[in-house]
Order: C-alpha cells, then sequence, then structure tokens
C-alpha cells in the first residue's frame, strides 16, 4: 500500500523525525504562551548538513520573553518529549500568521526565515505578521 500526503509539519533535526505538533501540545499548557510556530531551521547558515529546532512564542498580553520562561520551556518539552524535540532557541513574537481558514503557516515562516520567497502572500489573513520573522539576528548564532 502507497499512501501519498504531505509532511510540512515534520522536522528533522540530527535525522530524526519530529511531529511539530508534539512541540505544540507541551509548549501551550504552559500559561503564558497564547500559541507557538516552530520551524526547521538550516545550520550551519548557507549549508543543508542539519537543522536546528526554531521555537517561536506568542505570549499573552503584557509579558516579555526572559531566561526563566525559556528553560521552563523547555523543561516542558524535554519532560515530555524526548531531548532532540528542544528548540535550540525560543523567541519572542507579536504575531504568528495564519491561512484565511486559520492555519498557522510554517513553510511561509520557514522561507522568510531562510530568506526564499514566500508563495501565495494572498492566502494569508495576516501576512504582515511575517515581518516579526524577518532578518532576527537571535538566527544568526
Amino acid at each position: 500500500m502507497i499512501i501519498y500526503g504531505r509532511s510540512d509539519a515534520t522536522l528533522n533535526p540530527g535525522g530524526v523525525r519530529i511531529g511539530t505538533a508534539e512541540i505544540y501540545r507541551q509548549v501551550e499548557r504552559l500559561p503564558e504562551i497564547v500559541e507557538s510556530l516552530v520551524i526547521g531551521q538550516d545550520w550551519p547558515p548557507g549549508k543543508n548538513d542539519d537543522v536546528r529546532v526554531v521555537l517561536f512564542v506568542k505570549l499573552q498580553v503584557g509579558l516579555m520573553l526572559d531566561a526563566g520562561l525559556v528553560e521552563r520551556v523547555k523543561k516542558q518539552i524535554k519532560d515530555n518529549t524526548t531531548a532532540r524535540h528542544v528548540p535550540a532557541k525560543v523567541l519572542q513574537v507579536a504575531d504568528i500568521p495564519r491561512t484565511k481558514s486559520g492555519k498557522i503557516v510554517e513553510l511561509a515562516v520557514r522561507n522568510v526565515v531562510h530568506a526564499q520567497p514566500v508563495k501565495n502572500l494572498e492566502a494569508l489573513a495576516n501576512p504582515e505578521a511575517l515581518e516579526y520573522f524577518r532578518d532576527r539576528l537571535e538566527l544568526a548564532d
């Protein structure tokens, strides 16, 4: 039997396949986090040897991401999944881009992070949110 389908929501750090939903399920249990988006960033930059997990979080109004919350996020993920699921970077964003039907757009964010064009911008309900992911200095190291 052959099953055809898409696996946009799969990360592959170190050759281990990880479903993004496994990470979302843990992160969004924390009361400070409204929603999140995770991508695999090609690492090191310019090479396609591996990817590192990068997690973007939208926090409750008035909250700022600090070292304590980053550690709580990482601990929540590690304690309930595996060490491979733990993001190398956790970064705060003001908004998460979505399609008009409400689906978060991981692939569009991955393209922005890698300075690649984003297709189907007209399908996004909030394309301006992509700017929160563009040229992030934190992703250069």
